[in-house]
């Protein structure tokens, strides 16, 4: 197993008080993702920060979402909004994908770049449940990663959300862990 760490969407815009697409339940699994985060990197492991950005114009925002960001422009290139929270800050070696849709694997060279570096596993962290989260896993097990969804460091909009998306990840195949238990899921047997 070659197993890498992909922290969704873990930016201003997404995470902090008051900001535009802020989602519920993200500053209560920071110290979790962080836990993660650190683990991978003690163990030397990759890491891949995955980041929505935006053309200031938001002509690559999609259809859905077109009129929330013409009333609140988000993750727009080049603005805090768009950054990695401080907490979460990738560090030099670790790798940045952006990506204009909810899936990180639509569109951006993740693929590519987890197939080139040995990966086969990915382990997923960061928000929202039931669209980044989600999308991302369910892509990856679709290109034939073995998809690990780290359950206490993925957050929604609500516990309910959350809960119904862990468990329909779970029954697709869906492999479902705690960041408790990660340390030995990541030890060699």
């Amino acid at each position: 197993m070659r197993p890498a760490l992909l922290l969704i969407d873990m930016q201003n815009d997404f995470v902090r008080e008051g900001k535009p697409l802020r989602v519920a339940g993200a500053e209560a699994v920071l110290p979790r993702a962080r836990s993660l985060l650190d683990l991978f990197r003690e163990r030397r492991l990759p890491v891949v920060h995955v980041l929505r950005v935006h053309r200031p114009d938001g002509s690559d925002v999609e259809i859905m979402r077109q009129e929330i960001f013409r009333r609140t422009p988000f993750a727009v290139e080049g603005t805090e909004g768009a950054e990695v929270i401080s907490e979460l800050a990738p560090k030099r070696g670790e790798f940045t994908i952006r990506k204009t849709r909810m899936s990180a694997f639509l569109s951006t060279d993740l693929d590519l770049l987890l197939r080139s570096i040995g990966v086969d596993t990915v382990v997923v962290a960061g928000i929202q449940t039931p669209n980044c989260i989600r999308t991302t896993v369910f892509d990856a097990m679709a290109l034939n990663y073995a998809a690990v969804l780290v359950t206490d460091a993925v957050a929604a909009q609500s516990d309910e959300i959350h809960r119904c998306n862990v468990r329909d990840m779970e029954r697709i195949g869906v492999k479902v862990l705690t960041t408790a238990e990660m340390e030995r899921f990541l030890s060699p047997a």
